[in-house]
């Protein structure tokens, strides 16, 4: 059974797609920017405050789905 993970911490998804899908045990997590939630600005200012918003708003999600960045097993960075 999928279950779908959303978040008004993380940033709306722009596209057909979800914030993360659960699968059992299993959560997938789409890709993130640096948009800041509550305001839908995008930082573009420095690589940090990219990286610093795009780990916070993975971190929203992965609150949401009752897990934390200590399960991650896996990521791709672009």
């Amino acid at each position: 059974m999928k279950k779908i993970i959303e978040t008004s911490q993380a940033p709306a998804p722009i596209g057909p797609y979800s914030q993360a899908v659960q699968v059992g045990n299993l959560l997938y997590v789409s890709g993130q920017i640096a948009i800041v939630p509550a305001t839908g600005e995008l930082l573009l200012n420095t690589i940090e405050e990219e990286t610093h918003q795009v780990m916070k708003n993975i971190g929203a999600i992965l609150k949401e789905a009752n897990t934390d960045y200590s399960k991650i097993i896996k990521t791709s960075i672009f």
